[in-house]
């Protein structure tokens, strides 16, 4: 696939709106992770507009002050906000400050991925996917230290990762990325030393 101009434009976009973030406890720049999430869309079979929602997934939750979804819509599209919106876990309101309770809007989101259905579902499951690859290796170099970097702990995290597992499973998603997601989790709990998987 031949990526167009607005993908470029996304890139660009999406570059100045994460500029100085970096993923949690860490001085990795976090457009590191928007690419992986990209990179996982494009060979997985996403199209453009889903490798562009990859790349703003996590612009309304994370800067709402400099995005919002009325601009993603103008900018690249109905699809690519509706896509962006569907991996947001803050209130559709949200304009900043504090957000809504850890578990309401964890529990929001898996009520959201289950009646989804597979379609649409490729680029909050690359997210995940990446997300867990990358709490497996930080927790194979810290051990439970990592659990600070999060405002929920070791116990709420794993419970959440196994039911994103489930949620795509009841939501009918089939993928070879729900298959690694699933052995992670399976491999974070061990690791940690949980039977419950």
């Amino acid at each position: 696939m031949e990526l167009g101009p607005k993908f470029k434009d996304a890139l660009e976009f999406a570059i100045s709106v994460h500029a100085g973030q970096v993923r949690k406890g860490t001085s990795i720049p976090y457009v590191a992770h928007l690419l992986a999430v990209c990179s996982l869309v494009l060979t997985n079979g996403g199209s453009e507009e889903e490798a562009i929602a990859a790349l703003l997934h996590d612009s309304l939750e994370d800067q709402p002050g400099k995005v919002s979804t009325a601009k993603i819509e103008q900018r690249f599209g109905r699809r690519v906000m509706e896509l962006v919106v569907a991996c947001t876990d803050t209130p559709a309101d949200y304009i900043g400050g504090p957000k809504p309770p850890w578990c309401d809007r964890k529990n929001a989101y898996l009520d959201h991925i289950r009646s989804a259905g597979p379609e649409g579902s490729i680029v909050s499951l690359a997210d995940k996917l990446d997300n867990a690859r990358a709490i497996v290796a930080d927790y194979r170099l810290v051990g439970d230290e990592l659990w600070s970097r999060f405002s929920a702990g070791k116990d709420d995290q794993l419970w959440y990762y196994r039911k994103l597992v489930a949620a795509f499973r009841q939501a009918g998603v089939r993928s070879p990325m729900l298959d690694e997601l699933e052995d992670l989790v399976n491999e974070l709990n061990r690791l940690v030393g949980n039977n419950t998987v």
